[in-house]
């Protein structure tokens, strides 16, 4: 089992900044792939960032030099460092890890609330 916790969240005016952290605990050995989520009231699940293994990280068209993630091994822990904060942002931020193994999951972090004022 992967258990993920967001945190960085918060209220931030148009223009400023936030990090978001994702510590991965339990079998974190497992972890393949992990990526960045969000979803706005009444809108779909939308991919921010997802940074496979091996391969270079990939950002959505919406964020696209706004935002950064990187992931510290060492820590199990990834970050997304987000500038340049539209209200557009506005959404619940999900952390995402596919676990690999003896068979195949996904999990997800509980979401931390990123709100963007104009």
């Amino acid at each position: 089992q992967v258990q993920l916790v967001e945190s960085g969240g918060g209220l931030v005016q148009a223009g400023g900044s936030l990090r978001l952290s994702c510590a991965a605990s339990g079998s974190i050995s497992g972890i393949d792939a992990m990526g960045w989520y969000r979803q706005a009231p009444g809108k779909q699940l939308e991919l921010v960032a997802t940074f496979p293994s091996g391969g270079s990280a990939y950002y959505a068209d919406s964020v696209q030099g706004r935002f950064t993630g990187s992931r510290d091994n060492a820590k199990n822990t990834v970050y997304l460092q987000m500038t340049s904060l539209k209200p557009e942002d506005t959404a619940v931020y999900y952390c995402h890890a596919h676990i690999v193994g003896w068979g195949s999951y996904d999990s997800w972090g509980q979401g931390t609330q990123v709100t963007v004022s104009s």
